[in-house]
This record gives C-alpha cells, structure tokens and sequence, in this order.
C-alpha cells in the first residue's frame, strides 16, 4: 500500500489554517478594490519563452518546467541526450513552465490586451506562484502572492500611493511593519562611483543577499564574480551611509544616481504629513534582485517583537516590462504581498481574530426524530437568514452531541425535543459560558447573539 505524502515545499491547510488565509486575502482584497485596483487571473503555467530572462540568472533556474505532451523524448536528438545537457535539453522537452511571479504574466495579458484596456490600468491579482527553492520556514515552492500593479503612467504618485496601500493593509492585518524604500538608478549611481557600471546586474545580485549573509557574505561573493578589493570597498563604503546629504556627495558624479534620489524625494513629498501608521524608511542597502526593476523598489519587513521572518512584501518600478513582448515604453510600478509569510507571522504574534476559529455559529441537536425534522426545518430558514447552521446527523443522547459541538468550536448549542416542538422554540446554550436561552423558532433568526 503507498503512504500518502505530499511534494516538499507544498502544504494541504485544514478547515481553521484555510478560514485565516481567507481573512489575509479578504483584508487584502478589500484593500485593493478601495485603492481603484480591478481584478485578474491568468493561467498557472505560461510558455517558458514569457518566463526565461525576466528573473535574473538566479530566478530562471528556478523556474518549474513542463514536459511536453505525449513521447516528450522522442524526437530529441540522441547525442544531445547523451551529453547530459540539461541547459540545452529543456527547450526540446518542455516549452511550458509554472508562472514563477504575477507581474511578468500581467505584463503579457497588458501586451495582448491592450487595445481593450483603459490606461493608466490598474490590477490586483490573488494566486499561487511556483519556484524550484529550497523549502525552509517561511519559504515554499508553492505559494500565494497578492499583487497591485498600475502601468501605463510615470507618475511618483503611485509609488507614494503603494506605501499607502502598503501600510493600510498591514495596519488591517494588525502587523506592525518597516516599509523600505530604494532605488535601482541609486544603486546604478554606486556602480558608476565604484567603477564596475559594467557589472551592475552582478553587484545587485550579491547586495540583494545583504540581510542574509552580511557584508562578509557580500564581500566574498563579489570576489568570487571578480570584483577588484577597491571596487568592492568603495560599494561597501557607500552602503555605509545613512545621511542623504553624504549620500548625495558620494553619488555626485553619477547622473543616474542623483536622477534615483530625486524621484525617492518626489515620492516623499506626496508621503509628507500624511498619518501613516508603519515606519516608511529609504535603504540604501535594499537591491531587489529582480532585473526588471528600473526606479523605486520597496520591500516589507515585520517590526513585531519575537517574530523572526524574511520580507513578507515587496516590489517597485519597472519602465519596460512590456517592451519584450512588443509594447514598448510602457511603464508600471507594483508591489506583492507574501500571503504565505504573512499567515506565519499572524501566527507566531498570535494574532488571527479569535472569531477565525467559529466552524459554525449554531448547532441543532435533536432528541427523537420529529424533533430531527423540526430542527432541520428551522436549520434552513436561519441559513437562508444568512445564519451558518448544522443539524448533527443522528437524533439521541446529548452527551455525544455536545462533544462533537465542542471539537467543533461551534459558539452556540441548540436543543430541541418534544417539549420545544410543541411549543415552537429552541433552547440556546452558549457554549463559552454555559448560559441557556428559551427562543421561540419564528424569531431566532433575529435573535441578536446569533447575528
């Protein structure tokens, strides 16, 4: 007999774990419908062709590839197997992949529709993505992203109406978080000053792995790339500082460097005054390792005591996503929110509303069965209230009524026997308190408790 077991990095999520996800993406969706943002799906897998080369060199080989249909190896040359390529052999074995992101397949579905499209166009989107990472807490090979995206428009508005987004929703989640803020065009500029502008996708990628590994961590893999210890000292020096006027100076010879500061200073002059409730913070150190980005980046980080976890959000400015599907010069900026990291922070702050847990708001228990029929009776008029209700299966003894109405958290107990049959009512028992309620049945659909 095969044990059952489930693909590493992928999880099933019971009855309670899928009513919080529910809370996060329904918090999350009420967030974006009042931002102006309208809904979108695309397909689970798109062809490898849209996914390869718009992740970095570290994002496409965790790219999660299809076989073909059918004898996929069937006309694929028997040298090229024999090479144990695999670099050469994907494209004649799998032309389809598992989107590894939302906002390259948005970026598609704009090129493909926009004739039909009302620019600026702005979309949120609640689905699973896929990467081939190594599985640990907080980091899965299946996972929801929630993102908003606006494209059509060069407006720092957006990226100052992001961080709004940003810090509403998580002000809803009742997390407390810091909101970072860079920009890639700042990063360009310390390329430029550390002579390596040449080298740039290079010094980004070992910058992104910052918080991860330290700046030891950063200092070796920019020497295994090949960074000379000048180059290398002078990113290192630059990533030092935190006062904007040094940062200037240090930047002062690179026009794309001092171009990104001026747009991170547009941006906080429509955040001015405004009463956000998270620390909104710019940081030079944050690179986003993704290659599209092009202006602003951001990225989420949980400021909640005791709660260790990487980003839960993150995104930013991209000038020409669609420009390598046949749309040039169409800019858009977006952000994602990480559902997954979010539910594990709610968790370990022990934050989820307590309401969450409610199966069900009312359990009928029936002692013969006309008083099963009488309750199922009135089962349906509360559902048709808007009441969740359950009539347990079998009528009898309480005792194994009760139990089950504990497992399952169910707030209030009702019971019913011939003597509420005839008189037409229900006793409520209120499963916290112990406390019990005569009500008559045509009324208990406005009974306030159970509202």
């Amino acid at each position: 007999m095969q044990k059952p077991s489930l693909p590493e990095g992928t999880r099933d999520f019971g009855p309670e774990q899928a009513r919080r996800r529910a809370f996060i993406f329904d918090t999350l969706r009420d967030a974006f419908v009042r931002f102006g943002y309208e809904p979108l799906e695309t397909p689970a897998m798109e062809n490898l062709s849209t996914l390869t080369g718009k992740y970095g060199e570290e994002g496409d080989k965790l790219l999660f590839k299809i076989l073909n249909n059918g004898d996929y190896l069937k006309d694929v040359d028997p040298a090229l197997l024999a090479a144990r390529d695999s670099a050469r052999l994907v494209p004649h074995i799998a032309k389809r992949g598992l989107r590894y992101d939302l906002t390259v397949p948005f970026a598609r579905y704009v090129v493909m529709n926009r004739h039909a499209l009302t620019f600026p166009f702005k979309r949120y989107q609640i689905q699973p993505v896929w990467r081939a990472d190594r599985p640990q807490r907080g980091r899965y090979r299946e996972f929801y992203q929630c993102d908003a995206d606006v494209i059509g428009s060069d407006s720092l508005h957006y990226e100052a109406e992001l961080v709004q987004l940003y810090d509403d929703a998580f002000a809803r989640l009742g997390i407390p978080v810091i909101i970072k803020v860079n920009h890639r065009q700042v990063l360009y500029g310390i390329a430029e000053a550390a002579g390596v502008a040449d080298r740039f996708v290079d010094m980004t990628v070992a910058i992104d792995k910052l918080d991860k590994v330290g700046f030891e961590g950063v200092r070796q893999e920019l020497a295994q790339r090949d960074f000379s210890p000048e180059a290398i000292a002078q990113i290192e020096r630059i990533l030092s500082l935190n006062d904007r006027g040094e940062l200037r100076n240090a930047l002062g010879n690179s026009p794309a460097g001092q171009r990104g500061l001026d747009e991170l200073d547009a941006m906080w002059a429509y955040l001015n005054g405004l009463p956000l409730r998270n620390e909104v913070r710019h940081d030079i150190t944050l690179a986003r390792g993704l290659t599209y980005y092009t202006g602003c980046i951001f990225e989420v980080v949980a400021n909640a005591e005791g709660v260790r976890m990487g980003s839960i959000g993150g995104g930013g400015r991209y000038a020409d996503l669609t420009g390598v599907f046949g749309l040039p010069g169409l800019s858009g900026v977006g952000i994602s929110f990480g559902a997954d990291r979010i539910y594990d922070v709610l968790e370990q702050m022990n934050a989820f509303p307590e309401a969450l847990s409610e199966s069900v708001r009312v359990l009928f228990m029936a002692l013969d069965p006309e008083s099963h029929r009488y309750a199922f009776q009135i089962v349906s008029r509360l559902r048709t209230a808007g009441i969740s209700a359950e009539l347990y299966p079998e009528p009898g003894k309480l005792k194994k009524q009760f139990e089950y109405a504990a497992r399952r958290q169910v707030a209030w107990a009702a019971v019913v026997g011939e003597s509420e049959r005839q008189s037409q009512t229900v006793v409520l028992k209120d499963q916290q308190t112990g406390e019990q309620h005569t009500v008559a049945a045509d009324v208990l659909a406005t009974w306030p408790a159970l509202r």
